[in-house]
């Protein structure tokens, strides 16, 4: 019996029939509960059970039903390396209560909910829309909202209102007090609204912070996303399973191989097959290089942004010198396309292995010459040493995950505790910091890249031969030789490009360690050839909601600091 079937037992027995029902899919162990016992239910699996991080809150729309909306709570106890599924049925306009009480994350999670489906959330402290502009009516996500349907949508929202200033006014008081001992009321009028971003580099150009000042000091801010909102899971349910591969290049595009090996990961988890011993390998080498560049990317941006211009050059040569082989290899630099459902778009080119081995030789250089320069730097440590230090227990009820989970002492990595893709097969270490603040989240990334290093070279040195596509013509393309030789090679083809392949109904949770951390894709099949549901448990969605909790009480220069140690990918938050 599987730990999670064990979890599953122990909620039978704590609440009877208040377990509705509880199934197991593709090692997803899910029960179903009712409106009136959830919370007690989820404060159960957090309190007793373990269950210390809500992953994600995933809605998906059954408008035959009576009861249209399923809301899926994914949780995972990462001290006893468990997940569990919770599932509830709502009907139109019923409030569901909010966990918000319970997890942090559950506060953008549900907003999210709220603004594609239209589910409310009772108790929640901030339920308004959040990818979507606030004069968007309708709801993205619900079947009946046509995907063609544009809406003109232009006034700006006003994050604080006289009411939320006033608040911020007393919530300064009560800190001023609790810090100096003196209870001075401060007057609203003696508060600076300020906002950073979008249209500033150090906001990338798409995140917004609307920040209250006193003096220079941050007593309180909201943040606003959304800005390059494509709305990935409508345009995933209009395109055949193989047709979102493109668009999973698009979330972290600084990472796009990543994105691509784990997405078809999660639908071969619905399909129930396993791709060939060689075509892992090459995935494990892809992922890891594009973590290496991830993590270049990260670092050197973050060290510019507090005025240490010339790690950028030492790390974004070594960055542009592996986008070489990259490009060779699949014809594009950024966003790569590269694998497919059952396999990949094809195997690599004969030089590929020396090329690689070449360049992570010239990594070690860079790497060694940027430690050499920051490692010691007084002013390095003045700016990030206990800024934007977060508790092992506030990142996991945040949400956290990857680098800047670790970076707090936790030792929790994917590829190590649940492993897929055959790396339970490399010898690598997890890096981990100990006070989760910038300091720990940039020198975490700048250990994991010679892990990644480590692991690219161990995959190239045993990369075992064989196809790198399965041989299962419902799944993968059939060879050109067939399309163009017979009638039936033709119609394979033709089927897999405008049908798709027919995934088995059911659902699942397809999961990887991306470069900022859990990438999720829990996908829902109906038996046709393209998604019911597929929804994206970004990373850098939950870590961003806690960028509030983490820049109250520092100066606007630690706030820049702190979000560039975030590594927030605006293209995967917004999706």
């Amino acid at each position: 019996m599987s730990m999670s079937q064990k979890l599953v037992d122990s909620l039978r027995r704590e609440f009877g029939e208040a377990i509705l029902a509880a199934d197991a899919y593709r090692g997803d162990e899910t029960v179903t509960v009712g409106r009136d016992r959830l919370l007690e239910v989820l404060a159960h699996l957090r309190d007793r059970e373990g269950c210390e991080q809500l992953s994600d809150v995933v809605g998906v729309d059954y408008p035959q039903r009576a009861e249209r909306f399923e809301v899926n709570y994914l949780l995972r106890s990462w001290s006893r390396n468990e997940r569990v599924r919770v599932k509830v049925d709502v009907a139109e306009d019923q409030p569901l209560p909010s966990v918000a009480g319970l997890w942090r994350s559950a506060e953008w999670a549900e907003r999210e909910v709220y603004d594609l489906f239209g589910v409310p959330f009772s108790g929640h402290p901030d339920l308004r829309r959040i990818l979507c502009h606030h004069e968007f009516e309708g709801h993205a996500l619900r079947k009946d909202y046509p995907i063609e349907q544009g809406q003109e949508c232009s006034r700006p929202e006003k994050l604080f209102a006289d009411e939320d200033i006033a608040r911020a006014a007393r919530r300064a008081s009560a800190v001023a007090a609790g810090r100096s001992g003196v209870a001075d009321e401060v007057h609203p009028s003696d508060l600076l609204t300020v906002n950073i971003g979008p249209s500033h580099p150090a906001m990338h150009g798409a995140l917004r912070a609307e920040i209250l000042l006193d003096g220079e000091t941050i007593l309180d801010s909201r943040t606003e996303i959304g800005y390059i909102h494509r709305c990935f899971e409508k345009e995933a349910e209009d395109h055949t399973w193989a047709q979102v591969m493109p668009y999973t290049d698009r979330l972290n595009y600084c990472s796009a191989m990543l994105n691509n090996s784990i997405y078809a990961a999660a639908v071969e988890k619905l399909l129930g097959v396993e791709v060939t011993p060689r075509c892992q390998a090459i995935r494990v080498i892809v992922s890891e290089l594009s973590r290496i560049i991830d993590h270049l990317v990260c670092v050197c941006a973050n060290l510019v942004d507090i005025g240490a211009l010339t790690n950028y050059w030492y790390l974004y040569n070594i960055r542009e010198s592996l986008y070489e082989s990259l490009e060779k290899l699949c014809g594009s630099r950024l966003t790569t396309n590269y694998a497919r459902i059952g396999g990949l778009s094809h195997d690599l080119y004969p030089e590929f292995a020396d090329e690689v081995r070449s360049k992570l030789r010239d990594l070690v250089a860079a790497h060694d010459d940027v430690m050499k320069l920051v490692a010691r730097n007084r002013i390095f440590l003045d700016r990030t040493v206990g800024v934007g230090a977060i508790s092992q227990a506030d990142a996991l009820s945040w949400g956290f995950t990857g680098p800047c989970l670790r970076a707090t002492g936790l030792a929790w990595d994917l590829r190590k505790l649940a492993p897929y893709s055959g790396y339970e097969k490399y010898d690598f270490e997890i890096p981990t910091g100990t006070t989760g603040d910038t300091h720990d989240r940039i020198m975490v990334r700048m250990a994991e890249i010679v892990q990644s290093r480590s692991i690219v070279l161990q995959a190239l040195d045993r990369l075992p031969g064989g196809p790198v596509n399965l041989d299962d013509r419902a799944i993968t393309l059939p060879p050109k030789r067939n399309v163009y030789d017979s009638i039936e090679g033709v119609m394979n083809q033709f089927k897999l490009v405008y049908e798709g392949i027919q995934v088995p109904a059911g659902e699942a949770y397809g999961f990887g360690e991306g470069a900022n951390g859990e990438l999720g894709f829990f996908a829902v099949a109906d038996g046709s050839g393209h998604p019911y549901r597929l929804k994206v448990r970004p990373p850098c969605f939950p870590i961003f909601s806690a960028y509030s909790f983490l820049i109250e009480g520092a100066m606007i220069p630690d706030a820049i600091a702190i979000l560039g140690s975030l590594n927030i990918i605006a293209g995967e938050l917004d999706r």
